[in-house]
């Protein structure tokens, strides 16, 4: 094994992960280089998807991520004040998937497992504490530099190099690649909890998307929590908004309680839409949130991330090992690139509208048509194949 095979993978998050145990499961070298101390403990994506579950299968991954996780093989659209609108079982994709379900565990666990499963390879390597402050290329290779505690260099030499590191992305800048689209002017709020839910909201399902015309709400269930995320006014300062009083409050007319919440996690961040003008700058490429973010609604960011994820490592490799033309990696932006536009944005998007809708009538139409497709099982069908990512994916597939 030589430089000329290595693939240097910069953010050992989980997109960076799934490209790394893709690459080294099949005997190729691999170097991760993440700017951090430790792998990272990122709470916000927890949500597995049924393909993801399946790519993740073949490295003994999807048993792990499920015994850490919660099976969900329901969720819901809900009115906050009427209740349930339409309830979805993904039980009707048994036939198109392994896994069909949502499996609720946080990203940070599967980071873990991951990376347990790469210390098996000796080619594998995963170096902490090495920001990325420089990436080029030449015809036949890639070089990076990066920085580590006390201002000490190196340089790292390799076939080619994804970048995997997040939506600040480094080797992004370095490129010169446009990240084009906007950001949304309200804040998102996460706030973890034990409370019980379920015993006060009727039928509550693991994930639920509470449509509300004021303020939305996502509440799903992970193994020790119940996780709330909604909106933020970004008229207040964060130090309000992320008060006691103020948590307190926005739980309260989620379920009114005698007893204070115990709050176990909080935190604040701002939600984008974008996607990278280009995912490929010669032997350099972009995936994940370095490629695409959008809002969580939906759980595509993540999903969406660790699709591009395999689908790079796969030709890599066989560029690398098979004797596959060099041109064979122009198809991971011809077939990742739409799928961020036209299904992971466009998707995100129209949840947000449908959980925030002001207008009474719309709001109508829109629970009318969800009731339909959640009584039709052809409908429903169509709609979990398109919500659930399978639908993307095939398409995808199909692009030459």
């Amino acid at each position: 094994m030589n430089d000329r095979e290595r693939v240097i993978i910069v953010g050992a998050g989980p997109v960076g992960l799934s490209a790394a145990i893709y690459l080294a499961s099949r005997g190729l070298p691999v170097t991760v280089l993440e700017a951090g101390p430790q792998l990272g403990r990122d709470l916000r994506a927890s949500t597995f998807h049924p393909p993801t579950l399946d790519m993740l299968d073949e490295y003994g991954i999807t048993e792990q991520v499920i015994a850490q996780g919660l099976v969900a093989a329901t969720w819901q659209i809900r009115d906050r004040v009427a209740g349930v609108v339409g309830e979805f079982d993904l039980g009707i994709l048994a036939d198109e998937t392994a896994h069909p379900y949502r499996v609720q565990c946080e990203q940070f666990k599967l980071t873990r497992i991951v990376y347990d499963k790469l210390t098996v390879y000796p080619w594998a390597q995963v170096i902490f504490n090495s920001k990325v402050t420089g990436a080029s290329q030449t015809g036949d290779s890639v070089r990076v530099v990066t920085e580590g505690p006390g201002g000490s260099t190196e340089a790292y030499r390799g076939s080619y190099l994804i970048g995997a590191d997040g939506a600040s992305s480094v080797v992004r800048k370095e490129i010169g690649v446009e990240f084009e689209g906007f950001t949304y002017p309200e804040l998102f709020m996460l706030i973890s909890t034990p409370f019980g839910f379920a015993d006060y909201l009727p039928k509550l399902a693991s994930i639920n998307y509470f449509a509300d015309p004021k303020e939305w709400l996502l509440l799903l269930r992970v193994p020790d929590f119940w996780r709330c995320l909604l909106p933020a006014s970004p008229d207040r300062s964060e130090e309000e908004l992320m008060s006691d009083d103020s948590i307190e409050s926005c739980l309260q007319k989620v379920v009114k309680s005698d007893e204070p919440y115990e709050i176990a996690h909080r935190t604040l961040y701002r939600v984008h839409q974008r996607v990278a003008a280009a995912y490929r700058k010669g032997r350099i490429f972009l995936a994940g949130d370095a490629a695409h973010v959008n809002n969580p609604l939906g759980g595509m960011g993540m999903n969406g991330g660790i699709h591009d994820a395999f689908n790079l490592a796969e030709k890599i490799f066989t560029v690398l090992c098979k004797g596959a033309a060099p041109e064979t990696l122009e198809l991971y932006e011809r077939q990742r690139r739409p799928v961020a536009i036209e299904c992971i944005k466009a998707q995100s998007m129209d949840n947000l509208a449908v959980l925030n809708e002001t207008n009474s009538e719309k709001r109508k139409r829109q629970f009318d048509e969800v009731r339909r497709t959640a009584a039709d099982p052809k409908r429903a069908y169509e709609f979990l194949m398109r919500t659930s990512m399978l639908s993307s994916l095939r398409r995808a597939a199909e692009v030459g």
